[in-house]
């Protein structure tokens, strides 16, 4: 119980000694904990300490901002236009599939090679039939 009440005293500016900072980065970092959880288990009064740590002392690039566009949405696009945005996408797909299937099409007839059967026999996890 001791230790745990020693964790949640406030701290004063120069209580934080360069390995102190160093774990608390160290366990930001890894995922133990977050920011914010590490000033409150710590006591940390400030605001941005923590962060003002991260960008010092951290092994992370901050040189540069995170951009979150490829989870979130460009823009907002109504239904309709979501819609015809993946029509387009899946047409593409299709043409590719397409192409494709003519490239196996040809290796096949022209050069002899059969990539459809090993594709097959390597997925299904059967063992190869010898040709006679």
């Amino acid at each position: 119980m001791n230790s745990l009440s020693k964790s949640k005293i406030k701290r004063t500016q120069r209580d934080y000694t360069l390995g102190f900072k160093l774990a608390v980065v160290a366990q930001v970092e890894k995922g133990e904990m977050t920011y914010k959880q590490a000033q409150d288990h710590y006591g940390i009064q400030g605001r941005s300490t923590v962060l003002v740590w991260l960008r010092k002392h951290g092994k992370l690039d901050w040189s540069k901002p995170v951009e979150h566009f490829l989870t979130m949405p460009k823009s907002k696009e109504t239904p309709a236009q979501k819609i015809k945005r993946l029509e387009k996408a899946l047409a593409n797909a299709e043409l590719k599939n397409m192409i494709y299937g003519n490239m196996v099409d040809i290796l096949k007839k022209e050069h002899g090679i059969d990539l459809e059967k090993k594709y097959l026999a390597e997925r299904s996890g059967l063992p190869k039939s010898k040709e006679k």
